[in-house]
């Protein structure tokens, strides 16, 4: 398709494996001299049913000479088959080799083919199969500490897709194992192409607020039913995108700016905040669910430290009155502690505890 629609089409990355060019190069030049050796052995070892217009024998240099010409098509002729056997191997075995030689030769433009018939395959299969994945739109500063904090959450890197409008950050984001789309979030063709109607979450990490607006307005309208966590560098654009169906909505500029007074004047307490932000080391904060020991009783008796209850889509604080009594269904956010020891090996390993001292159960998503 040409014309300025086509121009404008989004370009899906997929993450692959790179071979430079001196190796791909480096392997065909083997792989020839192979052949040519192949063809060498075979005509050396009936070398009597040749016949040599020069002096009628052939010796080893013959041989050579024989099949760097036949193999480069070129065919003189005074070197020829005259026995049975010679034409046979001739016909069997020379001439597909000859052809898989030539192939050779030309295997920068057949590998460029191949690879553009393999990657409209790969992709195609690939939006086939998406489904239940994390949309980051915005590969800056704050998409990139999104994917690091949800990798380190045990999010697999294939089930991430990345939108962004410069080639060269979606190109970096395939390298690092990232599914990518090149254009504008804000379209919904390009949207589409990220599957995100299949999405399970989308994390709109835009540099402009007005740029996370219309991101998060075409999302919403393509997936109603997705999570969308939005960052604006203004408060005053908090319930724009709220009525806009972000979910949550965090607030850059602001967030650093009260990180920053906390630690100036209690550094100890901007320390702890700043270690819970940087998930998978030191005090992180995890949503799991009530253990069944643990209805009725209060929150304040959940062995790790409980800072809230989510009760049907509400966030109770400690303190609050629906504490008293935790009940089936709730979902508790507890603080843990992840600690570096040596294992058997002597291998550094990462041990996950609770506030408790003991180890993670089942169910549990760091925040």
């Amino acid at each position: 398709m040409n014309g300025p629609d086509a121009a404008r089409r989004p370009l899906v990355l997929l993450p692959s494996a790179r071979t430079g060019p001196l190796r791909a190069v480096g392997r065909r030049v083997g792989l020839a001299f192979v052949l040519l050796l192949m063809v060498v052995a075979v005509v050396y070892a009936d070398r009597g049913g040749y016949r040599d217009t020069g002096d009628g024998r052939l010796s080893l240099l013959d041989a050579f000479y024989y099949a760097s010409v036949t193999m480069s098509t070129t065919g003189y002729g005074d070197i020829t088959p005259v026995g049975d056997g010679a034409r046979l191997v001739n016909i069997v075995f020379i001439t597909p080799v000859r052809v898989l030689f030539l192939i050779v030769l030309v295997g920068t433009t057949l590998e460029v083919l191949a690879e553009r018939t393999r990657d409209d395959w790969r992709r195609s299969r690939w939006r086939a199969r998406v489904r239940d994945h994390i949309v980051v739109a915005g590969y800056g500063t704050k998409g990139r500490s999104a994917i690091r904090t949800l990798l380190s959450t045990g999010v697999p890197p294939e089930s991430i897709v990345v939108v962004d409008p410069d080639p060269r950050v979606v190109a970096e984001a395939a390298e690092a194992g990232f599914a990518g789309v090149v254009g504008d979030a804000t379209r919904s063709s390009v949207l589409r192409q990220a599957s995100v109607e299949r999405a399970r979450e989308i994390v709109v990490a835009s540099a402009r607020d007005d740029t996370a607006v219309l991101i998060t307005l075409t999302a919403r309208q393509l997936n109603p039913h997705a999570g969308i966590q939005a960052a604006v560098r203004e408060s005053e654009n908090v319930p724009l995108l709220r009525q806009s169906g972000a979910d949550h909505v965090v607030t850059s500029s602001e967030a650093a700016g009260r990180l920053l007074g906390v630690s100036t004047t209690q550094p100890s307490v901007g320390e702890v905040i700043e270690d819970l932000l940087e998930q998978g080391s030191g005090l992180d904060l995890v949503e799991r669910e009530v253990h069944p020991d643990e209805v009725g009783g209060p929150l304040g008796a959940v062995r790790a430290p409980a800072l809230a209850v989510v009760r049907g889509g509400r966030l109770l604080p400690f303190d609050d009155a629906g504490c008293a009594a935790l009940e089936p269904g709730d979902r508790l956010i507890v603080a843990r502690s992840s600690s570096r020891r040596r294992g058997p090996s002597g291998a550094e390993e990462e041990d996950v505890r609770d506030g408790a001292g003991q180890p993670d159960g089942p169910g549990e998503r760091d925040h």
